[in-house]
């Protein structure tokens, strides 16, 4: 049983300067706009950090038409490993989203939803970088390829997206590709280029445990 793992960062935004000035005919209006560290140092709203500030008049402060200072990245990351069981074992296994928590490190609950059976609400937590993380999210599982692939994104909670594809080595063995694209939050913006490689490490678990759980289930 071997594992591979890639990842790719892809950053859609940076701030490049600290302020911005433009004048009019009657007045000097200044535009400040934090930067991004700043920003994340500050808990304020959008309507107390962009204000127009118009000198040389009593007017009072008004807000700019909306805007967003940090627009968050996406990242992917994909890990494979070869597991001793066939593609329609791993498929079966893997198909079973409330008992992916048994074997997902990260992963605390996934609860399909009754009466829409597409749908399940999964739950995150997990302590790293100091803090305890837990999200949550609503994810649609899309039409599967039996025993190829399975896919699904995220309805509303933590912004995700993935794949896992299924590629039969023989009778008696796959590969399992293991594809996750997520929205960094916010909370973890400064640590952005630490948390693939972290996140690399637990998938790589994941699946070691997912490969005991497919054996244990063929057996």
């Amino acid at each position: 049983m071997s594992a591979t793992a890639t990842f790719v960062s892809n950053p859609t935004s940076t701030l490049n300067h600290d302020f911005i000035k433009r004048r009019s005919r009657n007045a000097s209006n200044l535009y400040v706009i934090p930067s991004y560290r700043n920003y994340l140092r500050r808990s304020l709203s959008l309507a107390q950090i962009f204000h127009r500030y118009s000198y040389g008049s009593s007017k009072r402060l008004s807000p700019i038409k909306p805007f967003s200072p940090v627009v968050m990245e996406w990242q992917d990351c994909t890990v494979n490993m070869e597991l001793d069981v066939p593609c329609s074992v791993a498929y079966k296994c893997y198909s079973d989203r409330e008992a992916i928590s048994r074997w997902m490190p990260f992963i605390s609950s996934v609860k399909i939803l009754e009466d829409k059976p597409e749908l399940s609400q999964w739950s995150l937590k997990y302590e790293a970088f100091g803090q305890n993380i837990e999200f949550s999210w609503l994810a649609r599982n899309l039409q599967p390829i039996p025993n190829q692939k399975i896919h699904w994104r995220s309805l509303d909670g933590l912004p995700n997206r993935g794949s896992v594809r299924f590629y039969p080595k023989g009778p008696s063995s796959c590969l399992l590709e293991l594809t996750v694209s997520y929205e960094v939050p916010q909370i973890l913006a400064p640590v952005a280029t630490a948390l693939n490689p972290f996140l690399e490490g637990l998938l790589i678990r994941g699946l070691e445990s997912f490969a005991r759980f497919a054996r244990e289930y063929q057996a």
